[in-house]
Formats: C-alpha cells, sequence, structure tokens
C-alpha cells in the first residue's frame, strides 16, 4: 500500500528528549562517557572576571568545539559552528537546547583572541582531552589524526604519545589562529599582533 506522509507533521509541536535522539554508539557519547571535562574550569578561572562584564561563552562549551572538529573531521571551526547549528548530537554534547541560539564564529575567535592568544592555556587544555580519549579507547591510542594525515604513536612509549598530542593540539590551535586571521582580513580588520609565546618546554623531554 502506497503511504504518503503528512508534511504538515514538520509544523506541529512534539515533546521530545534530545537524549532519545543521540544514537547510542555516536562518538561523541562515548567522550562524554569517560571524559570529565570539569578540569577546564579550573585552568581558565584567572582568565575570566568573576563580577564585571557580561556572561560569557561557558569555556567547557567553547573548548568542546573544537572537540567536535576533531573527531568528527570537519574542515573549519567556522563549519563546525555552522554543523552545530543543525546537528542534534553536536548539540547534545555541548549540552545546548534546540532554540539554544549558537555562538556566531566572530564571538568564538574574540573568546579565543582575549582569553587563550598569547598563553599556552588552549593546547594545554586540547592535549588533556585528547591524551583522556586515548586512555578511555575513545580515539585509537595509535593514531592521531593532523591536517588529514595520520601519525604513529607508539602505544608503548608514553614520550612518544605526548610528543604527537602536543602536535596534534597545536595544529588545531594554528589553524583556528589561521581561520581568525582570514575573517579579519576579510572584514579590513588589521591582524592580531602577535604576543611573545609561551615558554612550551616540556620538562620529561630532557
Amino acid at each position: 500500500m502506497l503511504n504518503k506522509e503528512e508534511r504538515d507533521k514538520r509544523t506541529k509541536a512534539q515533546i521530545i528528549m534530545m537524549d532519545d535522539l543521540v544514537p547510542q554508539n555516536h562518538i561523541l557519547r562515548l567522550v562524554d562517557a569517560v571524559i570529565d571535562f570539569d578540569f577546564i574550569y579550573d585552568l581558565v578561572e584567572d582568565r575570566y572576571s568573576q563580577d564585571v562584564g557580561s556572561p560569557s561563552i561557558d569555556p567547557v562549551v567553547f573548548l568542546k568545539l573544537p572537540s567536535i572538529q576533531y573527531l568528527c573531521g570537519i574542515k573549519s571551526m567556522r563549519q563546525t559552528i555552522k554543523d552545530v547549528e543543525v546537528n542534534i548530537a553536536y548539540r547534545w554534547f555541548l549540552g545546548l537546547g534546540m532554540t539554544y541560539k549558537i555562538p556566531h564564529f566572530t564571538t568564538v575567535w574574540k573568546n579565543y583572541t582575549r582569553r587563550f592568544k598569547g598563553t599556552d592555556l588552549f593546547e594545554q587544555i586540547f592535549a588533556e582531552f585528547l591524551n583522556q580519549c586515548i586512555k578511555a579507547g575513545a580515539v585509537d591510542r595509535g593514531t592521531i589524526f593532523v591536517d588529514g594525515t595520520h601519525v604513529k604513536a607508539r602505544a608503548n612509549r608514553k614520550k612518544s604519545r605526548r610528543a604527537v598530542v602536543k602536535k596534534a593540539a597545536r595544529y588545531y590551535e594554528e589553524a583556528l589562529a589561521e581561520e581568525i586571521a582570514i575573517d579579519r582580513e576579510a572584514h579590513g580588520k588589521a591582524p592580531l599582533k602577535e604576543k611573545d609565546p609561551p615558554d612550551d618546554h616540556d620538562p620529561s623531554d630532557t
């Protein structure tokens, strides 16, 4: 029997749970189950005013965005934000409801430049995220993807794995910085002034 769905169902109000719409085997469910993102609040606390100015983007939401980009193979942060607008699993992972307005790309880069540029906080946080994912088995412990290619990390050598994770974290930070520069140029704005790079010497490398 030929069946035709009623198209007006699209405009009818429905009571649904976002949790029911995200597949149980989705990669973001696994990450959400094993990663405690609250460590981010302690790291960034001194970068935020406690009683001055308007409320900021939740730093956990801000740092989860590059996590989505990395895990789901999205080519840019701008595209990541566009995808979050229509992807239920991404919204679920960020803890944002269906009607919540997703931050614009310019809001994201302003948060990055004001709070993280010139520090190694972004790299610290993203590297910690990758390390926890690897330990939990959410990301293949032998392979980390960087710029569309993969770099082998020797599972039996923690130092080697740390180096590759650090490289991946730095790549994504540099990619975001490049997107910011392109956006500023497109809008006729001067490039951001470079700050002295943080000391990234790792005592364990000696």
